[in-house]
């Protein structure tokens, strides 16, 4: 997308003005300008986002007079009528009109810069565009107008991309929640959203955020991620993945555990590539962030309260609303509140299959979090009624991590086994352990099987036909393990 407009930038329509204008008092030019010493890592990746780097203040005040006469010029209602390649072009005339008659002197390459700025900021996101427009970010997180950090290899690194200010950070904050029918104003001043491409947008602003808004995008790839994708970046050995594709396909319950940027929600779209397509599917989000690609897939998003404070609709409703949709599988996004009750429930009448997140260190810790969720909620069960319900309820857990490498690894598959006195028991069919690190600062390890040969599931993968695959799956996993010793 990005490099689109730079192809079109050199159309010879933008050219001739400033060729034929004299070298001299350059009033835009930030070339020359302070250039800032810090050189930073993250820009050497970025093509054309690295020319904020050489921006100055005049920079700024020339792209404010020139959008200010834009605005003037243009006619935003049959702009709106326009595909967004076509508008685009509109707007590149009249700029360059208006460099010409305002006798603006600056070079081609600044003024190719002047122009997608402008472009971006009358059909886009600003400067945010060209790091949306990157498949190697993870994450984006805005503190003001003056820094913006984004996430590469799971390492946060700072950019120097910035805004005019933080009004200008503000009204593109407006712009991305009013797409999905939010909104972030003085007397809502924090915000769920997200954007068109399903990236997660968190909005935070003055008075609450004392620095000027803060902006926090959680990016998804374009291209969808399958579990043989994690085989490849080592995510899960080849064994493991083929343990975790007879595990979606067989209808276990499952829940995936993770810390922050572990990726939960990546592992959750592999997982239901596997459902089959004849099934219909409800997910259930705060904001709307799953891929699947099944047909028959019904997508429910929680509302936050109006002006007035009513019309709230929570996680909690819509999993309760779920169970009258006539579901064979609830997919929760994420569980992290007394909606938990309500999804074990529907996994222990006959919604097999149903998949969530939520945020624990180990599988054992996403046990005790169940737990506490559901007494959280004001369920005056006793902890023993409580555990049982999640025994018969939850059939395996998936714990995901994000390493201090800035890796992320499936470090556990987990079964939950039944009840001893009052303590649930669990097994591992697969772990992950770290063997040591490489010059370079990375972590060494390998997936092993522990040398079960009848995981508890076996019996559902006879019935769907499925053992014989899961035999050879967990076989290779211990050759596998063999081979490594």
């Amino acid at each position: 997308m990005f490099g689109k407009r730079s192809s079109q930038g050199s159309s010879p329509a933008a050219r001739p003005a400033p060729a034929a204008m004299p070298a001299t008092q350059s009033v835009a030019a930030p070339a020359p300008a302070p250039r800032a010493p810090e050189p930073e890592p993250v820009l050497q990746v970025v093509e054309e986002p690295k020319a904020p780097a050489q921006r100055s203040e005049d920079y700024f005040i020339t792209k404010s007079m020139i959008f200010g006469a834009l605005i003037e010029a243009i006619d935003l209602s049959q702009l709106s009528k326009l595909d967004a390649d076509s508008a685009r072009e509109e707007i590149r005339d009249i700029v360059n009109e208006i460099i010409s008659i305002k006798n603006v002197i600056m070079s081609i390459a600044e003024q190719e810069e002047l122009l997608d700025d402008i472009c971006n900021d009358v059909l886009g996101y600003g400067p945010l565009e060209p790091l949306l427009g990157r498949d190697d970010i993870a994450d984006i997180m805005v503190n003001g107008a003056a820094k913006t950090y984004i996430e590469v290899k799971g390492k946060i690194q700072l950019t120097n991309v910035r805004f005019r200010d933080n009004a200008q950070l503000m009204n593109i904050c407006q712009r991305i929640v009013s797409q999905v029918g939010r909104r972030v104003d003085d007397a809502s001043p924090i915000c769920d959203a997200r954007l068109i491409d399903g990236s997660r947008v968190n909005v935070i602003a003055p008075p609450l955020a004392l620095d000027g808004p803060a902006l926090t995008i959680r990016k998804f790839r374009k291209d969808k991620l399958r579990l043989d994708d994690l085989v490849k970046f080592s995510s899960i050995s080849q064994a493991g993945a083929e343990v975790l594709k007879i595990i979606g396909r067989v209808r276990c319950n499952v829940l995936i555990s993770g810390g922050t940027g572990s990726g939960k929600t990546t592992l959750l779209n592999c997982l239901t590539n596997y459902i089959d397509t004849d099934e219909r599917v409800i997910t259930c989000e705060d904001a709307a962030e799953l891929q699947l690609q099944q047909p028959h897939v019904v997508r429910l998003e929680t509302r936050p309260p109006n002006l007035e404070g009513s019309g709230a609709v929570s996680m909690r409703e819509l999993v309760k609303n779920c169970l009258r949709m006539r579901p064979e599988r609830i997919i929760v996004g994420e569980v992290r509140g007394p909606e938990a009750f309500d999804l074990l429930q529907a996994m222990n009448t006959g919604h097999d299959g149903s998949m969530g997140t939520l945020h624990a260190n180990s599988p054992r810790e996403a046990l005790g979090r169940l737990e506490s969720m559901i007494t959280m909620g004001g369920f005056s069960l006793p902890s023993r009624t409580i555990r049982d319900m999640i025994v018969s309820s939850v059939d395996v857990i998936v714990q995901a991590a994000r390493l201090r490498d800035g890796s992320r690894r499936i470090t556990h598959i987990t079964e939950v086994l039944g009840m001893e006195g009052d303590v649930i028991t669990t097994q591992d069919v697969i772990v992950y352990d770290i063997l040591g690190e490489d010059a370079n600062g990375k972590l060494i390890g390998r997936h092993r099987s522990t040398g079960l040969g009848r995981p508890k599931f076996w019996d559902r993968a006879r019935y769907y036909g499925e053992e014989q695959r899961l035999a050879a799956a967990l076989d290779a996993a211990e050759d596998a393990d063999n081979d490594g010793k």
